[in-house]
């Protein structure tokens, strides 16, 4: 405890050397604000369009419509699955 209560007093000097001995800090060691930076209404439209210009390209890219099954494709599928069904059905009457 002692220890800390030393360096603290002795960076204090420190500081106060640096500062002229009056305990403030000059203005070139005092922390600098910056100012915020802001956009322009133009700069906002400008991004806005990019962005709408943007989207509507990748829009007329996109598909339309639901995705339907061709008649051929069904077909197969519904005479798989009746295959399948012989199949089972046919092991079990094996089992029988």
């Amino acid at each position: 405890m002692i220890a800390i209560k030393k360096k603290i007093e002795k960076l204090q000097s420190r500081l106060d050397s640096i500062a002229g001995g009056n305990g403030e800090v000059p203005a070139s060691f005092a922390l600098k604000t910056r100012k915020k930076h802001r956009m322009s209404r133009a700069g906002k439209a400008r991004i806005a369009a990019a962005v709408r210009a943007r989207w509507a390209k990748f829009k007329k890219n996109a598909k339309k419509g639901k995705r339907r099954l061709s008649a051929a494709g069904k077909a197969a599928i519904i005479a798989g699955i009746k295959a399948r069904w012989a199949r089972v059905r046919a092991g079990k009457k094996q089992a029988l």
